[in-house]
């Protein structure tokens, strides 16, 4: 049977419909808490593929996490962002921000690491992931979070840190780190000094880690959320170029330690 050119075209209009961005909330005991994750797939995906954790900024999991996910969901990855307060707390109040992530960044970081290593555990035994193909990604409190995974000692092909805090509590022990550890990092950031960068070249060297570190021009903190400028906070914006490129750079990262993402299926 021939198909003329219109239905060839209603063909490959089906096919593209039937691709959707799948979402659902996810609720399990991680640490202390009980945590309200929210994972994304396209279901017109066939087979297990690589499912990426995404760590939200302080502010909690909100739409923008969320909308991270919804994109790396139409690369063709499972992608779980962490609700890491647990409860599904998310705030708008930079001090409320600075209390619930404080709780967790500072001193010993036991807590916050059980926390996120629950997070993967979820992601892994998600029926749609490979799960010897994950990743870990976070933004702010959630880059720092993302690189405690990393010192862990954890079970992930990679893990990458945007504009997070790189200060040390429990430092990576010489070949603990598993995971190619990427660092995407504002050039003006007022919020990490330099000897804080340092420490943690210096911690990832010691540790004998596969890792790097992209340094962007003119950006600051939060320099990859384009909602940053709202909160009026001084040394807090968004970065256009900064935050294509770091993305890109997290895409490579990916493609090294996974190949190509699966493509949706009409």
């Amino acid at each position: 049977m021939r198909i003329g050119s219109i239905g060839l075209a209603v063909l490959l209009l089906c096919g593209a419909v039937r691709a959707e961005v799948k979402t659902a909330t996810v609720k399990y005991k991680a640490g202390d808490v009980e945590a309200q994750s929210f994972v994304a797939w396209d279901d017109a995906v066939t087979g297990k593929r690589p499912g990426v954790v995404i760590v939200p900024e302080w502010w909690g999991l909100n739409d923008y996490a969320k909308t991270r996910a919804k994109q790396l969901a139409q690369l063709g990855y499972v992608a779980f962002a962490a609700d890491v307060y647990g409860n599904g707390q998310v705030t708008e109040d930079p001090k409320e921000a600075g209390k619930l992530a404080g709780a967790l960044k500072g001193g010993d970081r036991k807590e916050l690491r059980i926390r996120v290593v629950a997070a993967l555990q979820q992601l892994k035994a998600n029926p749609n992931v490979d799960p010897a193909k994950t990743a870990a990604i976070g933004y702010c409190f959630g880059g720092t979070t993302a690189l405690e995974l990393a010192r862990s000692g954890a079970d992930v092909a990679a893990v990458v840190s945007f504009h997070g805090d790189l200060s040390i509590s429990q430092p990576a022990q010489p070949g603990e780190v598993k995971a190619k550890v990427l660092v995407n990092h504002g050039a003006d950031d007022a919020f990490e000094p330099q000897e804080q960068i340092v420490a943690f070249q210096d911690e990832m060297r010691k540790a004998h880690a596969d890792w790097q570190m992209n340094i962007y021009a003119n950006a600051v903190h939060s320099f990859t959320n384009p909602g940053a400028d709202k909160h009026g906070i001084p040394g807090i914006a968004y970065n256009k170029e900064a935050d294509r490129r770091s993305w890109q750079a997290m895409l490579d990262l990916f493609h090294e330690v996974f190949g190509t993402a699966p493509s949706p299926k009409p």
